[in-house]
C-alpha cells in the first residue's frame, strides 16, 4: 500500500575512543531516523547498528569504497524485515565538527588521518534489493557530488512512494532527483523471488554439496555460511529457502550474524545463519553445525551429524536432471539477452526441486482429515497413511520431513481446502502422471523443467520489455576525494512535514484492494492410481486371498474340520498386506447391524486370525489394517453365559499399536471426517431430493463448498453448523474414550499387574500371550470379587488407563475447538466410562475361566534305553526348522513337517524332541528329533516366532556334532525358569565333573547315585598304580591261559571278542615325570602282562609275525623285531601301550633315551608290515627342536666333548638304522637297481593294485610316480638344490630309493637328509587341530544351517566349498596313498607328525586299511581302531570335550574325519569291505554319545588308573546294558545284516589306491540325512520300537481292500527300513516264515554262507560270477515277483567296478502290492492298451503273465520294476471279444480288442494287431484251464 515501503533511517555511527576503535569493539548509533515515530503496526527493530557493521565497528587508515548489502532481520512475531545497509566512510577529524552527540577525548592522540563508517540504512517489510539500491544509492550521489536536488525532499518522497499491490502490476517511480525506477511486483506472492541467487550457489557449492544442504536444511539440521561477501550470504541464504519451496523454513535465519551475537551460534534449535569468514576460527568448536563455504566451495559436515538423503529414485533423477540443466544452454527461452542467462537457469533448478516436491508429495491431499469445517477450517494430516501408501515407511528423509515444522506450516496454509491456488498445486495436481510417464525419457524430463523454468522466470518479471530506469551514480572515483565535507544532518520537521502531506492525500483516495481468486484445490489422483503395482505379485497373491476367503468361509459355515487345514496357509498369508487387507474386508461382511456372535470355535478361529493380522503391524499402522480391524474387534463376540458376553477386543490387546497415541488421533480424526462429511451430506439430500444420484464428494470438496458459501450464510446459520460441528466431535470424543479403555483395560488382574508394571507404551515389554479362551486353562489365579474397583493394583492400571484417555481428549478436543465446558463434562465421565468397563471385564473373566481349554496336542513321552531315565518331564516346546528345507515342504515340495508341537524331555544319555507337525495336513506323523547330550557342541538363547499367529517366544538352539539342530521356542505355558532349569541340567549333564559321570558310567544308576570321584592327582604314587595294575591282574587268574590260547597263531579268525578298550592321552608332556621301569617292574606284575598280551596291538603284532612274547617274556632271537615291555608300567610314554615293537637289536634303556627326542615321548614303534615287501609302517609323535639338529647331521665322528643331545642323536640314528637292517632286501644294493629311466619304467606285476576304480584291471603303478606324488606333497622346498651341491631332491628321488622315509611335518623338518645315509625325509604341509575345528564348525553350518537361506542349494554349496572340509579329506587321503606306495614298492615309512594322536593315527590307519584285506573285515576293522586309535592314544576324551575340564578346548572331529576317508574309498571300492557305510555311521554317531565306555578316557594308562581295561573280562553282563560298543555290534550282527555288505567280494592281497581329488569326493550323507520318523537309527533298541504303532494304525485304518504301498517322505522316513533292499527282504520273509512254521530260525549269517557256499564253483572267481551263483541260489527262495527276474534284474549283472557307486546297487524294488510266491517267473509277455477305470483314457502297458503265481502283472514299460497293478487270474471269470470305446488307440482293428471280465470288473485291452490279441487270450485261457 502506499507508504508503506518502510522508514529510512540513517545511522552514523562512531567509536568511544581511539584505543577502542582500533581493537574493533567500538560501538555504533543511531545519529539521525525517519520517519522519528514508528509506523502504525510496524515497530522499530532494536539493534540495528549491529547488523549495519556486522564485523564490528572500526575505524580505518584509508577510505575504502562504498558496499551495500541486504541484511535480514526477523521480529517476535515472525515477520521479516530487509535492512538494506549503504556504508561509506568519512574522515574522523570531520566527525568531531559535529561533536555535539560525540564524546571526545582531548588527552588522547589522535593518529594522523582515519577514516569512519557512516552507514545508510533503509528498513523495509517488502524484498526489492535492486529499488534499495538504487535509493540509497541517489541519496549518497547527492551528497558526494553535490546535485543540487534536496536530500529531504528525497528521503520524504521515498517514504511515501507507493508501492504497487501484489498480483503482476508495476509503478515507475521518482524520488524527486531526476531519476525515474520501475517496481514491479511478482504476480502471485506465494512463489519466492529468487532472481539468479539459485543459480549462484550452484556454481558456489556444486550439485551435491546444494542437495546436501537441502536435505540438512529440510531435516532439521544446524547450517552455518561462511563468505567475505555479505551480499553472497544473503543471496545463499535467499536461495536455500527458494529451493525449500513449498515448505517454508520456520526456525532461526539470519543470513547475517553480526559479530556480538556469535553465541547464537550455539543455540539447541536449528538455524541458518551466515557468518563473515573472519570469524571462521570461532566456528571450529560447534560439533552439530554443518558448514558452507561459500568462498572455498567447501560443506564440512561433523562426524556426529547422519544427513538423510533422498529416497531412491528420486535422489538419482534429481542428480540428473540438475546435470542436464547446468549442462545445456538455455536457448529455447523466448529471452536471448544474454545477460538473462543466470536468471533462466535459476528458474530451470527451481523448476527440478519444484518437481521434485510433486513427485515427493503426490497424493498428499488424500490422506488430510478434515475435522472442523466452520468458522474455521481445522485440518490434520495423517502421516503414518501417506507413508505406508507410498511404500516409504523406512524412509528416513521423508518421515523426518513430515514430522518437521516446515510440514505442519505447509499443511496449515496449503491443507485449506478454498484458497488461492499456485503452481505447485497445479503441478502436484494435474502433473504427477505426466512425471511418470516421462522417466527416464531426457527431452521430455527438459522440456518440462523449461516449461516450468519460464512460468517462474515470468511470475518475477512480469513486464520484461520495461525495464527503463533512471538513476545518478556517483563519480568514478569519488570516495576518494581529500576534502569531502561530511554528511549533513537533514532537517527533521521538512520531511515529517512530506510525510503528512502524503498521508493526508492517501486517506482521500480509495484503498486499492486486490482480488483473490479462490477456488476449491484440486486433491489430484489417489495415491493408489499414481504409484506403479507389481502385476505378477498382484497374480501370485490372488491365490493366497481365495485361501483367506475360503477358510473365512468355512468358519462361518461352521466347516471346522476344513477351516483348520487351510488356517496354517491363511496365517502365513498374513505376512502379506493384501491378505491383512482382504481379511478386514471379508469380516466386515460378516457383521450385522454392529454385531456378530459367534459359537466359540469361531469365536478362536477368528481372535487368532485378528491376531496374527496386528502381530506384523508397526506401532504407526500405515497400512490401516489396526484401523480396519477396530470397528470389528466390538463386533464380534461370543456369549458366557445369559447376560454375559465377550468381545473379540479382550483377546487382541496386546499389540503395541493399541498404546500408540498417535494411532487413536489419526483414527479419532478419521472417523470425525467421516461423521463431519455425512452431517452435510443429509442436509444436502433433504434440499435436492429430487436430483439424480451423483458421485459421492469427498470431505474436501464439501469442505470446499461450504467455505465458499461461508461468507452468505446468516449468522444464525453459521451459529447452528458450528453447534452442529462441535456436537459431533464431542460424541465422537466420548465414543473413542468407551474404545481406549476396551483395548487397554485387561480382562484379569494378572495381565493388569503385567500391563502397569511394564508401561503400556513399551514396544519390547507387551506380554508375548494373547488371550483366547485358553485363559481358563493358563491363568491360575482367581479373580478376587470382593475386591472390586478398590483393589490396589486394577485401581492403579484404571488409573493409569484414565490418565492415557486424559490427555488424548485433552489433545484432540483442543485441536477440534470442543468447548470448554463441553471439556470439562468430558473428563468427569472418563473414570466412570474404566470403572464401568472394569466391572463388565470382571464378569466376562469369571466366565472365561469356566470355559474348557482349548486342547493342545497329547505330549508323547519318548521310548528309554534300558537304564536311560528321565532327568526332566516334557516342557511344552515348538521345533522350529533348522534351515534344511526338506522337513519344511521347501523348493522340493512334500509335507510341511516342521514347525512341531510336542515336548522336549531331558534324559541322562539323550535330548529328546517328540511332537506332531503343526500342519494339520500331516498332524497324524510323529516327529521325532534327537541326539546324545554328550554331542553337544553349542547352546545359545534365541528369540523365535513359533507359530505364525503368536509373538515372539524363548527359546534355545542346540547344535550336536552328529549333525542335528534342536531349534526349540518354549511354550507360553512353560515359565522362564522351568527354561533356565532345564539349561543349567544340561550344562550338567553335558560336561561332569569327571568320566565317572558320563551315561557310560552311570546307566541303570539313579542319578543320585552318581557320587563325583575326587579329583585325580597329576602324577599318581608308582604305590597306587601298583594296586591297581596287581588288583586288576587278581580278577582274570585262572582264566589266563585258556583265554590266551583263543589269540595263538594262526586261529585268528576264530578269536573271542576282545574286551572293550578307550585310548586317549590327557597329559601334556610338559607335565609327565618320567618314570623308570627299575622303580616300577615288579615281579608280582606278570599276571597283568597277561592281560597286555591280549590286547588289540598284541595280537596283531602276531598276525603280522612282527614278534613273539611268552609265558616267561623271554626273546626270541631269530626274529627282526621283538614285542618290548619297557612300556609295560606306562613310564616310558602314557599315551603308548603296554606292548611294542621295536627292533631285536634296540636295548630298554636306549629306548628310554631316544623318547625324550619326540613330543609326547612318542619314539617310533613298529605298527603294521607289508607281507610281501617286508616294509615296515612306523608311526611317533613329532620331533623335540634338540633333537633334529643331531638327527639330521652328517654322520662326522665325534668329537670330544660331544653333547648329551649327539650321543642322543646317534642312539636314533642307530634306532633307525637298526630298522632298515631289519628289511630283508637291504643287503642288496638298490640304488643301482632303482636307477631306471623314466622311459622305461620297470614295474614288478606285484605292484598291481586298484586306482579309485571296481574294475578289475588295476593300473600299474612304478616308483618314479611315487616320488612325483611326494614331491607334490612336499611341495617347492622340497626340490631345492642342496647347499653342499648334491642335485636337486627331485632328481635325487628319481635316482635313488631310501629304505626308510619321514614323513614329517614341514615346520618342523627344516633340513634335508644326507645322500650316503638310507632314510629321506618327506617334509609336507599338514593342518593343525585348529583347522579341523573351524573346519567342522563350517561343515555343520552348511550341512544344518540353523535358518533357511534364500536360496538353499547354492548357500549350502557356497558353505560346503567354505568349510575346506573336502580339501582336508583330500590331504588326508593323499598322504596316504602316498605312503601306500612306497610301502608297495619296498620302501619303510615312518609317520612322525604333531604329537603323534591325530593326524599321524589318522594316515597309519588309512594306510593299513588301503594295504591289508584284513582291516576290510568286521573283525580287522575293529582291531584297527582298538591298536591305532585307543591303544596308541588317540585323546578322545580331550577332542571330544567329554568332561568340564574340557569344555574350552571344544569339540575336534579327528576319528569322525579318519571314518569319512574310510566312507571315501568305501565308495570308491564297494566290493572291497565286508561292513557296509552303516557301520560307519553307526561309529561315528556313539565315539561321541557316550553310550559305551570304549571310547572315553585318553590312553590306555588312564583306563587301567580307572581300573576299566580288564573289567569286563569273563564277568557275566546284564543282557541289555553293554559297555563295549564291540560286544553290541557283535550281539546285533548276529541278530540282523544291518552292518554286513552283500556284494562283498574282496580279492587276495588287493591294495587299494583310491582317488583323492577333490572332485571325486562326496559329502558323507551322514552328515544331512535325518530320519524324523523315528530319530537317529544308531540306537537299534529304539528304533525296533517304532514301526508296530504305525503298522496297528495302518491295520485300523484298513476298512477297504488294502494296498501295501507306501509314501516315503524325504527326511521323514527310514528308506532302508521302509523300502529295504532285495536280499534283507527275503531273509526277512523267511525268518517269518519259519517263526510260522514253529521252526527254529536259522541265523542270517549261515544261511547267507551255506547258500553262498552251495553255489561256488571257484573259491577265487570273480565277483560277478559269485553273485551270479548267488542269485541262482536264491531264485528258490521267494523272489518277490517285482518285475522282470531276467538275466538284467540278476544282482551280479551290474558292472563290477565302477567308480564312484553307492556300496551295493539297488536291487529291483519289490512290489508291495504282489503278495510273494515262490518260484516267480515269466511266462509270457508283451504290450497292451489298457483302458482305464471310469472316464480314464487307454494307456499301452507292459503286461507279464505269470504262471507260477497265477497273476497278470502290468508295468509304466518294460524296463520298470515297480509293479503297477495286478490280476489275479483267480478271479477271472470269462474272456470275450471287445469293442472300441472312447479314446480308444487308432487304426487298429476291432478284433483286436478283447474284454477280461473278473469278480470285480471288467478290464478292456486293445493289442497292435488280430494275431498278437489272440495269442494273449490264448494264453490266458491256457493258464485258466491248467490252474
Amino acid at each position: 500500500m502506499p507508504g508503506s515501503g518502510g522508514w529510512l533511517r540513517r545511522q552514523l555511527a562512531t567509536g568511544a575512543g581511539p584505543d577502542h576503535l582500533w581493537s574493533g569493539d567500538g560501538q555504533g548509533q543511531i545519529l539521525q531516523r525517519f520517519p522519528e515515530k514508528d509506523w502504525e503496526g510496524n515497530p522499530f527493530p532494536q539493534g540495528i547498528e549491529l547488523f549495519c557493521q556486522p564485523s564490528g565497528w572500526q575505524l580505518f587508515s584509508e577510505r575504502n569504497p562504498p558496499t551495500f548489502f541486504v541484511a535480514v532481520l526477523t521480529d517476535i512475531n515472525s515477520e521479516r524485515h530487509y535492512c538494506a545497509c549503504f556504508t561509506f566512510w568519512e574522515a574522523e577529524n570531520g566527525a568531531e565538527e559535529n561533536g555535539d552527540e560525540e564524546e571526545e577525548s582531548s588527552s588522547l592522540i589522535q593518529p594522523a588521518q582515519l577514516f569512519a563508517p557512516k552507514s545508510l540504512v533503509l528498513v523495509s517489510r517488502l524484498d526489492h534489493t535492486e529499488v534499495f539500491r538504487n535509493s540509497l544509492g541517489l541519496i549518497y550521489t547527492i551528497y558526494v557530488d553535490g546535485l543540487s536536488a534536496s536530500l529531504e525532499n528525497v528521503i520524504g518522497n521515498l517514504l511515501t512512494c507507493t508501492i504497487p499491490i501484489t498480483g503482476g502490476a508495476q509503478r515507475t517511480i521518482s524520488l524527486g532527483a531526476g531519476d525515474r525506477q520501475v517496481i514491479q511486483t511478482p504476480i502471485n506472492d506465494s512463489l519466492p523471488v529468487s532472481c539468479c541467487s539459485v543459480a549462484l550457489l550452484f556454481r558456489q557449492l556444486g550439485i551435491t554439496n546444494v542437495l546436501c544442504l537441502f536435505c540438512a536444511a529440510l531435516t532439521e539440521h544446524k547450517i552455518l555460511f561462511l563468505s567475505n561477501s555479505y551480499q553472497r550470504l544473503t543471496d545463499a541464504c535467499r536461495a536455500l529457502l527458494a529451493l525449500m519451496f513449498p515448505l517454508k523454513y520456520s526456525f532461526t535465519y539470519v543470513p547475517i550474524l553480526p559479530a556480538h551475537l556469535l553465541e547464537v551460534l550455539s543455540t539447541p534449535t536449528p538455524f541458518i545463519i551466515g557468518v563473515n569468514s573472519i570469524f571462521q576460527s570461532e566456528t571450529q568448536e560447534l560439533l552439530d553445525v554443518i558448514i558452507a563455504d561459500l568462498d572455498g566451495g567447501t560443506v564440512t559436515i561433523p562426524e556426529c551429524i547422519h544427513i538423510s538423503l533422498l529416497p531412491e529414485p528420486l535422489l538419482h533423477q534429481t542428480r540428473e536432471a540438475l546435470s542436464m540443466v547446468l549442462a545445456a544452454s538455455s536457448a529455447g527461452f523466448s529471452v536471448p539477452d544474454h545477460c538473462l542467462l543466470p536468471l533462466l537457469q535459476d528458474k530451470e533448478i527451481r523448476a527440478v526441486f519444484l518437481r521434485l516436491f510433486a513427485q515427493l508429495l503426490q497424493g498428499y491431499r488424500w490422506c488430510l482429515h478434515i475435522i472442523r469445517i466452520h468458522p474455521e477450517p481445522v485440518i490434520r494430516f495423517h502421516k503414518a497413511a501417506f507413508l505406508g501408501q507410498r511404500g516409504l515407511v523406512e524412509d528416513d528423509f521423508l518421515t523426518k520431513v513430515l514430522e518437521g515444522m516446515a510440514f505442519a506450516g505447509f499443511v496449515t496454509e496449503r491443507g485449506a481446502p478454498y484458497r488461492a491456488i499456485d503452481l505447485f498445486d497445479e503441478l502436484v495436481a494435474w502433473e504427477v502422471k505426466r512425471m511418470r510417464a516421462e522417466e527416464g525419457n531426457k527431452q521430455k524430463i527438459l522440456r518440462h523443467i523449461k516449461e516450468l523454468a519460464e512460468q517462474l522466470y515470468k511470475n518475477e518479471n512480469p513486464y520484461p520489455a520495461v525495464t527503463m530506469h533512471k538513476v545518478q551514480k556517483p563519480a568514478e572515483g569519488c570516495h576518494l576525494r581529500l576534502h569531502l565535507r561530511p554528511f549533513p544532518r537533514l532537517d527533521e520537521g521538512t520531511v515529517q512535514w512530506i510525510i503528512d502531506q502524503a498521508t493526508a492525500k492517501l486517506q482521500t483516495a480509495p484503498p486499492a484492494v486486490k482480488a483473490e481468486k479462490k477456488c476449491m484445490v484440486p486433491s489430484g489422483p489417489p495415491i493408489a492410481a499414481i504409484m506403479e503395482r507389481n502385476g505378477s505379485a498382484q497374480a501370485n497373491s490372488a491365490r493366497r486371498l481365495e485361501v483367506v476367503r475360503n477358510c473365512i468361509s468355512y468358519v462361518f459355515e461352521n466347516k471346522m474340520l476344513e477351516a483348520k487345514k487351510l488356517l496354517p496357509a491363511v496365517l502365513r498369508a498374513m505376512k502379506g498386506r493384501a491378505a491383512r487387507h482382504c481379511l478386514t474386508q471379508e469380516l466386515n461382511l460378516h457383521v450385522q447391524q454392529n454385531r456378530a456372535v459367534l459359537d466359540h470355535q469361531q469365536f478362536d478361529f477368528i481372535v487368532r486370525m485378528m491376531n496374527c493380522c496386528l502381530q506384523d503391524c508397526t506401532a504407526m499402522d500405515e497400512h490401516g489394517i489396526a484401523a480396519a480391524l477396530l470397528p470389528l474387534v466390538t463386533a464380534f463376540c461370543r456369549k458366557l453365559s445369559p447376560g454375559i458376553t465377550q468381545f473379540a477386543y479382550s483377546c487382541v490387546q496386546e499389540h503395541v499399536v493399541w498404546t500408540n497415541t498417535q494411532f487413536w488421533e489419526a483414527m479419532f480424526y478419521c472417523d470425525v471426517q467421516n461423521h463431519i462429511r455425512a452431517l452435510y451430506l443429509e442436509s444436502n439430500e433433504e434440499n435436492h431430493v429430487d436430483e439424480e444420484p451423483r458421485e459421492e464428494k469427498s470431505a474436501l470438496e464439501i469442505a470446499s463448498e461450504q467455505r465458499r458459501l461461508w461468507p452468505t450464510m446468516s449468522r444464525e446459520k453459521q451459529q447452528e453448523l458450528i453447534q452442529k460441528e462441535e456436537s459431533t466431535v464431542f460424541s465422537q470424543a466420548i465414543h473413542y474414550a468407551n474404545r481406549v479403555s476396551y483395548l487397554l483395560l485387561p480382562l484379569d488382574t494378572s495381565k493388569n499387574r503385567l500391563l502397569r508394571s511394564s508401561g503400556l507404551g513399551d514396544v519390547e515389554s507387551v506380554s508375548n500371550s494373547f488371550v483366547t479362551n485358553s485363559i481358563a486353562g493358563s491363568v491360575a489365579e482367581s479373580y478376587d470379587t470382593e475386591s472390586g474397583f478398590e483393589d490396589a493394583e486394577s485401581s492403579d492400571v484404571a488409573n493409569y488407563v484414565v490418565r492415557f484417555i486424559n490427555r488424548f481428549v485433552d489433545k484432540v478436543c483442543t485441536e477440534s475447538g470442543v468447548t470448554h465446558e463441553h471439556l470439562k463434562g468430558l473428563h468427569t465421565m472418563i473414570p466412570d466410562i474404566v470403572q464401568m468397563h472394569i466391572e463388565t471385564l470382571d464378569a466376562v473373566h469369571r466366565e472365561s475361566k469356566r470355559l474348557p481349554p482349548i486342547q493342545k496336542p497329547k505330549l508323547l513321552r519318548p521310548s528309554l534305553l534300558v537304564g536311560e531315565e528321565c532327568v526332566m518331564e516334557g516342557l511344552r516346546v515348538y521345533l522350529m526348522p533348522d534351515g534344511r528345507e526338506e522337513a519344511a515342504g521347501g523348493n522340493i515340495g512334500g509335507p510341511q513337517l516342521l514347525p512341531a508341537e510336542g515336548a522336549i524331555f531331558l534324559t541322562t544319555y539323550r535330548i529328546v524332541f517328540k511332537g506332531t507337525p503343526m500342519d494339520a495336513l500331516v498332524g497324524e506323523q510323529v516327529v521325532i528329533r534327537s541326539f546324545p547330550i554328550a554331542s553337544l557342541t553349542k547352546e545359545k538363547k534365541i528369540n523365535v516366532q513359533a507359530q505364525v499367529d503368536q509373538f515372539i517366544q524363548e527359546g534355545l538352539q542346540l547344535r550336536s556334532c552328529t549333525f542335528q539342530l534342536l531349534r526349540i521356542a518354549f511354550d507360553e505355558e512353560v515359565a522362564s525358569e522351568s527354561a533356565e532349569v532345564f539349561r543349567k541340567h544340561l550344562h550338567k549333564l553335558r560336561y561332569p565333573q569327571h568320566v565317572r559321570g558320563t551315561f557310560a558310567f552311570t546307566v541303570g544308576q539313579s542319578p543320585k547315585q552318581a557320587m563325583q570321584p575326587k579329583a585325580k592327582e597329576k602324577n599318581p604314587s608308582l604305590r597306587t598304580l601298583s594296586k591297581n595294575l596287581v588288583k586288576n591282574a587278581k580278577k582274570t587268574i585262572g582264566r589266563q591261559y585258556v583265554t590266551r590260547k583263543k589269540y595263538t597263531p594262526p586261529s585268528w579268525e576264530r578269536s573271542s571278542s576282545p574286551h572293550f578298550q578307550e585310548d586317549n592321552e590327557d597329559e601334556i608332556s610338559g607335565q609327565e615325570s618320567t618314570l623308570t621301569p627299575s622303580t616300577t617292574i615288579k615281579p608280582s606284575d606278570k599276571m597283568t602282562m597277561s592281560n597286555v598280551v591280549e590286547r588289540a596291538c598284541c595280537r596283531d603284532y602276531q598276525r603280522m609275525g612282527l614278534g613273539t612274547l611268552s609265558n616267561s617274556l623271554t626273546r626270541s632271537k631269530n626274529e627282526p623285531f621283538r614285542i618290548s615291555t619297557v612300556n609295560r608300567m606306562y613310564a616310558i610314554c602314557r599315551s603308548y601301550p603296554g606292548l611294542l615293537i621295536v627292533p631285536q637289536s634296540i636295548q630298554d634303556n636306549t629306548i628310554q633315551r631316544i623318547s625324550r627326542c619326540y613330543r609326547q615321548n612318542r619314539f617310533p614303534v613298529i605298527c603294521w608290515r607289508n607281507s610281501r615287501t617286508k616294509a615296515v609302517l612306523l608311526r611317533s609323535g613329532g620331533l623335540h627342536g634338540k633333537g633334529v639338529v643331531g638327527l639330521f647331521k652328517s654322520p662326522n665322528a665325534p668329537t670330544a666333548g660331544q653333547s648329551q643331545t649327539d650321543s642322543t642323536s646317534l642312539e636314533q640314528e642307530k634306532y633307525l638304522q637298526a630298522v632298515i637292517n631289519s628289511m630283508p632286501h637291504y643287503e642288496e644294493s638298490w640304488t643301482s637297481t632303482l636307477r631306471w629311466e623314466p622311459a622305461r619304467p620297470v614295474t614288478p606285476p606285484s605292484l598291481a593294485g586298484k586306482w579309485g576304480s571296481i574294475r578289475a584291471s588295476g593300473r600299474m603303478s612304478n616308483y618314479v610316480l611315487n616320488m612325483e606324488i611326494g614331491s607334490r606333497l612336499a611341495g617347492k622346498d622340497l626340490l631345492n638344490a642342496q647347499h653342499n651341491g648334491a642335485p636337486s631332491e627331485g632328481s635325487f628321488l628319481r635316482q635313488h630309493r631310501a629304505s626308510l622315509y619321514i614323513i614329517g611335518d614341514k615346520s618342523q623338518l627344516k633340513v634335508t637328509s644326507d645322500p650316503l645315509q638310507h632314510w629321506e625325509v618327506v617334509p609336507i604341509e599338514v593342518f593343525d587341530v585348529r583347522q579341523v575345528k573351524a573346519s567342522f564348525k563350517k561343515l555343520m553350518k552348511a550341512c544344518v544351517p540353523g535358518c533357511t537361506a534364500a536360496d538353499p542349494s547354492l548357500t549350502y554349496l557356497r558353505s560346503l566349498e567354505e568349510s575346506e572340509w573336502l580339501s582336508q579329506i583330500h590331504k588326508i587321503l593323499q598322504i596316504s596313498v602316498l605312503v601306500v606306495e612306497l610301502l608297495d614298492a619296498g620302501s619303510s615309512v615312518l609317520v612322525s607328525l604333531e604329537d603323534g594322536w591325530d593326524l599321524t593315527t589318522q594316515v597309519v590307519s588309512l594306510v593299513q586299511l588301503l594295504s591289508d584285506p584284513y582291516y576290510r573285515t568286521m573283525e580287522g576293522f575293529r582291531l584297527l581302531v582298538e591298536k591305532e586309535w585307543l591303544s596308541f592314544g588317540h585323546r578322545f576324551s580331550h577332542r571330544g570335550a567329554q568332561t568340564l575340564a574340557g569344555q574350552s578346548s571344544g569339540f575336534a572331529p579327528i576319528f569322525l574325519q579318519f571314518l569319512d576317508c574310510v566312507h571315501q574309498i568305501h565308495l570308491q571300492f564297494p566290493l572291497e569291505f565286508e561292513f557296509t557305510q552303516y557301520y560307519l555311521k553307526f561309529l561315528g554317531y556313539h565315539h561321541v554319545s557316550n553310550r559305551f565306555r570304549t571310547f572315553l578316557l585318553d590312553s590306555d594308562y588312564e583306563r587301567i588308573e580307572l581300573g576299566l581295561l580288564y573289567e569286563e573280562k569273563g564277568e557275566r553282563k546284564s543282557q541289555q546294558v553293554y559297555k563295549s560298543i564291540w560286544d553290541y555290534i557283535d550281539r546285533l550282527n548276529k541278530k540282523t545284516p544291518i552292518f554286513f555288505n552283500y556284494v562283498y567280494a574282496p580279492e587276495d592281497g588287493e591294495v587299494l589306491r583310491p582317488y583323492s581329488n577333490i572332485s571325486n569326493l562326496k559329502v558323507w550323507d551322514y552328515y544331512t540325512q535325518e530320519t524324523l520318523s523315528e530319530g537317529p537309527s544308531y540306537d537299534w533298541e529304539l528304533v525296533q520300537r517304532q514301526p508296530d504303532h504305525v503298522e496297528e494304525a495302518d491295520r485300523q485304518d484298513s476298512s477297504t481292500p488294502q494296498t501295501k504301498r507306501k509314501i516315503i517322505w524325504p527326511c521323514y522316513d527310514n528308506r532302508s527300513r521302509v523300502e529295504p533292499d532285495a536280499i534283507s527282504k527275503l531273509l526277512e520273509e523267511l525268518q517269518t516264515l519259519e517263526m510260522e512254521l514253529h521252526q527254529v530260525p536259522e541265523r542270517w549269517k549261515d544261511l547267507w554262507d551255506k547258500v553262498k557256499a552251495s553255489q561256488r564253483t571257484d573259491a577265487r572267481g570273480r565277483v560277478g560270477q559269485a553273485l551270479g551263483a548267488l542269485q541262482s541260489a536264491m531264485s528258490c527262495l521267494a523272489w518277490d515277483g517285482t518285475g522282470p527276474v531276467g538275466p538284467e534284474s540278476q544282482l551280479g549283472s551290474f558292472s563290477p567296478r565302477l567308480p564312484g557307486i553307492e556300496p551295493f546297487p539297488p536291487p529291483p524294488r519289490p512290489c508291495l502290492d504282489a503278495n510273494p510266491l515262490p518260484g516267480s517267473r515269466r511266462s509270457y509277455e508283451g504290450s497292451l492298451y489298457k483302458k482305464g477305470a471310469f472316464m480314464k483314457p487307454w494307456k499301452p502297458r507292459w503286461f507279464v503273465l505269470d504262471k507260477t503265481k497265477h497273476q497278470l502283472r502290468y508295468y509304466d514299460n518294460r524296463m520298470d520294476t515297480e509293479c503297477k497293478g495286478v490280476i489275479d487270474l483267480a478271479e477271472v471269470e470269462t474272456i470275450t471279444p471287445g469293442t472300441p470305446t472312447m479314446g480308444a488307440p487308432k487304426a487298429v482293428e476291432e478284433k483286436a480288442f478283447f474284454d477280461l471280465k473278473t469278480t470285480k470288473r471288467v478290464y478292456n485291452f486293445c493289442a497292435q494287431d488280430v494275431q498278437l490279441a489272440q495269442q494273449w487270450i490264448d494264453r490266458i485261457q491256457s493258464c485258466l484251464s491248467d490252474a
